[in-house]
């Protein structure tokens, strides 16, 4: 059963239990019978009952009172009596009436009066269209006239527009002229699957002489069924251009397209034609942000003059507001072209150091920019020895000490393999943590106890309980099972067993380059993705300062990563370039991460390449792209 059904039963219960309470309290030989049997047929639809109460020719107000309920697209009538007057062969009744108008559209009340007379020695109802509301006269008709507000943007952080302009083409009619209003809605009903009852509806209760939008086509579709729809008589199609198709990133701005038979019944409630729906990303989860705010008025129409009398109005609850996100275009552009010139499928996250601001998510077509740049699980290679290292400083071992880089190193029967180990001298820990050597950083697991390897994680937010309106992951170190044994350890400082997504590393490198971890933010109004909601945003995690001297040895191992390890494909003019290469498997397939920083812009790149320094030649053409420009 629809809504309107289920509201259109209950008025009828309602009514079961209203008429013996009205028949306890009016007798013969008043008008109270002659009150109470208008006013039920009214209700009920019983409309032949209520016309025998009146003086007017029956069949003429019969179909007045049904035309009230498809003028006004009433899904039920209620009335309260509420007073009866007058003396002799002259009374007056006072009812009260609420109209549901349907559609989520509101409950209109009003007060009537009921003039009555005696006829041949009975009670009738003075007939005239006033008994039906006041300021309804001879010649005129009901109407509702509903207007949406249009759709929001969204916008970047400077206040533009991430959606480009696409055309919509809206079928209308204009009730006034059509002649077969029922044969046009059967066919458009039987082209678009939209239900045939409620396009007919919506002529029935439009103004007469303006055009009423009753289906909406994306290009696409319009392309496929526009000419069945011109075959229709009587119909006009108009294209209509709206921001709708999204900028990069795409994904993240989400996809809009008009309504559909589909759509409705996934959103579970009436939408009218020329209404949009977020299909995905950030249209999706701010669709009532974004749209669905109406203005409806109850009116009159003058059916010679089509002058309109305004009997009610109901101004939007709520206001569509745009959302206002932190993407950079330039960045956003700078991102997607550093990942185009690298012939190889990627992602690459950017963020503000200073404020956790996502700035780019960017990503090639193998991968999807919500599902895999914010939220994805993936192996972190020995990026992690970033939160490693600072276990280890804290263990007080010397950034200096010597430890060999064999091209295998077995740790508590876990084996370790590094390809193309340095020739010469034994390396320090900042040689190998420059040129990610798993097996030097592997033995070192005895160093630093497991508990304060996973403090060190959660200390870079790795684990956090940061949200975002979208999906993301903020990354787990073996699931956040204690590391019982040498061997998960060393897994561990290697990246094996801890698993991250582009964000949460991009978040890492943020807090190394400002000293500070930052929790994400993509969206900084409106604070929260349902307007009806007036409870307070979920709090955030706290910023968590990384100690002073700890950041001060990461800076230079970061450092000497571009300058003298395996990162230099990342090197650009400006501020110096920070960052570490490293490689992971997934799924028996290579990947290549760069995590690092240029001034205020902190970077991951993951890459699924088996040349372990494609995400730092990634991360070099983002670094170098404003200057290319140049």
């Amino acid at each position: 059963m629809t809504g309107k059904a289920r509201r259109t039963a209950a008025a009828a219960l309602a009514l079961v239990a209203m008429a013996p309470m009205l028949s306890g309290c009016l007798e013969e030989p008043s008008a109270h019978e002659a009150v109470r049997d208008f006013l039920v047929g009214w209700q009920t639809g019983d409309y032949t009952a209520a016309a025998q109460r009146t003086d007017g020719d029956e069949k003429a107000v019969r179909k007045a009172l049904e035309d009230a309920k498809l003028q006004l697209d009433a899904a039920s009538f209620r009335f309260n009596l509420t007073g009866i007057r007058g003396t002799g062969e002259q009374v007056e009744a006072d009812f009260r009436a609420e109209v549901d108008l349907g559609e989520n559209n509101p409950l209109w009340e009003y007060d009537g009066k009921l003039p009555l007379h005696l006829v041949d020695g009975s009670w009738k109802v003075r007939w005239s269209p006033s008994v039906l509301h006041p300021q309804l006269h001879e010649g005129q008709r009901f109407a509702v006239d509903v207007t949406p507000q249009e759709r929001q943007p969204i916008l970047d952080r400077k206040g533009d527009s991430l959606q480009e302009e696409a055309t919509l083409y809206v079928v209308s009619v204009i009730p006034a002229t059509l002649k077969n209003a029922e044969e046009v809605c059967e066919r458009l009903s039987k082209i678009t699957g939209f239900p045939q009852d409620r396009l007919l509806s919506r002529i029935r209760s439009a103004r007469p002489d303006i055009p009423v939008p009753l289906v909406t086509f994306g290009r696409a579709p319009f392309a496929k069924l526009g000419d069945q729809i011109r075959a229709i008589p009587d119909v006009t199609i108009a294209p209509q251009r709206q921001s709708l198709n999204p900028d990069s990133p795409t994904q993240i701005v989400g996809s809009v397209t008009a309504v559909t038979p589909e759509l409705v019944q996934q959103l579970g409630g009436p939408q009218r034609a020329g209404e949009t729906v977020g299909r995905n990303g950030l249209q999706k989860v701010y669709q009532e942000h974004l749209t669905g705010s109406t203005e409806t008025r109850v009116i009159t129409v003058d059916l010679k003059t089509m002058a309109v009398t305004e009997l009610k109005k109901w101004k939007p609850d709520r206001s569509t507001s745009p959302v206002h996100t932190t993407l950079d275009r330039t960045d956003q552009e700078t991102a997607d072209a550093a990942l185009l010139g690298g012939g190889v499928p990627g992602m690459l996250v950017a963020v503000q150091a200073s404020t956790g601001e996502v700035l780019a998510v960017a990503s090639t077509k193998e991968y999807n920019q919500e599902r895999d740049a914010l939220a994805g699980k993936f192996p972190a290679g020995s990026t992690f020895s970033i939160m490693s290292v600072e276990g280890l400083i804290k263990a007080q071992m010397n950034p200096k000490q010597k430890l060999a880089c064999p091209s295998e190193r077995s740790v508590g029967g876990a084996r370790f393999r590094q390809a193309g180990p340095p020739a010469g001298e034994t390396p320090s820990l900042q040689a190998n943590f420059a040129t990610g050597c798993v097996t030097a950083l592997a033995s070192l697991a005895r160093k630093i106890g497991s508990a304060d390897l996973t403090t060190s994680a959660a200390q870079f937010g790795i684990g956090a309980p940061w949200t975002l309106p979208l999906k993301t992951f903020s990354g787990s170190v073996n699931s956040m099972k204690p590391l019982a044994t040498d061997a998960a350890t060393a897994k561990a400082i290697a990246g094996q067993n801890v698993l991250v997504s582009p964000l949460s590393m991009a978040l890492v490198a943020g807090a190394v380059a400002s000293g500070t971890w930052r929790p994400p933010v993509l969206v900084t109004d409106p604070k929260t993705l349902d307007p009806s909601v007036k409870a307070a945003p979920s709090k955030e995690p706290d910023p968590i300062k990384i100690d002073e001297k700890t950041v001060e040895t990461l800076r230079t191992f970061m450092r000497s990563g571009v300058v003298a390890g395996s990162a230099r494909a990342a090197a650009a003019p400006g501020d110096p370039v920070h960052g570490i290469a490293a490689v992971a498997t997934r799924d028996r397939k290579p990947l290549a991460w760069f995590v690092g920083w240029q001034g205020d812009v902190a970077v991951a790149v993951l890459t699924a390449s088996e040349d372990p320094t494609a995400g730092a030649a990634v991360a070099g053409r983002f670094f170098r792209g404003p200057h290319d420009k140049l």
